[in-house]
């Protein structure tokens, strides 16, 4: 092999496929369409899941459940994780955590859940709390902090049928 042979038949700009320009441009007169047929005419265009007239895949799947895409995505972290991150008289919140990469995905609500035991003190501040979590935070003689989340419409209704049974 010489060295002029090394980038030989391998352009490093391949020329554009000129269509439509009739028989002498080496894409003969149906410009590379073929015969007839749907595909040949102008605007064809095919469903992505078309699968030549058989049921498609997705219609053959069977499709279970509901999906909210209103819903909140919750990340959460237990009690025995903050005894091992934070020392005693530590401030913890959602930028701290993001901060220590102990939070890595993206979440609308922070949740402290109450596995594991917790000896610190430590002031807590995040969206919701388990029952269990709470009482753990609050026996280490810390203090917990809640954020205020948007009030969805079930706490709304649960709210106004409260307020009219005060009434």
């Amino acid at each position: 092999m010489m060295l002029h042979d090394v980038n030989e038949g391998n352009p490093k700009r391949k020329r554009r496929k000129r269509i439509g320009r009739g028989p002498g441009s080496g894409h003969g007169k149906t410009s590379g369409r073929g015969q007839k047929g749907q595909k040949s005419r102008a605007g064809w265009s095919q469903h992505p899941v078309f699968q030549g007239g058989a049921m498609p895949m997705i219609r053959r799947i069977p499709k279970r459940g509901f999906n909210n895409k209103f819903a909140l995505t919750v990340a959460t972290i237990n009690v025995s994780e903050l005894e091992q991150l934070f020392e005693a008289g530590a401030e913890v919140s959602p930028q701290v955590l993001k901060e220590n990469n102990k939070i890595k995905s993206r979440h609308d609500v922070l949740k402290i859940l109450g596995n594991g035991n917790l000896t610190k003190s430590l002031t807590v501040t995040a969206h919701r709390f388990s029952k269990a979590a709470r009482e753990k935070i609050e026996q280490a003689g810390g203090t917990v902090n809640e954020i205020a989340v948007k009030t969805t419409v079930a706490e709304k209704k649960r709210q106004a049928k409260e307020a009219a049974a005060s009434k």
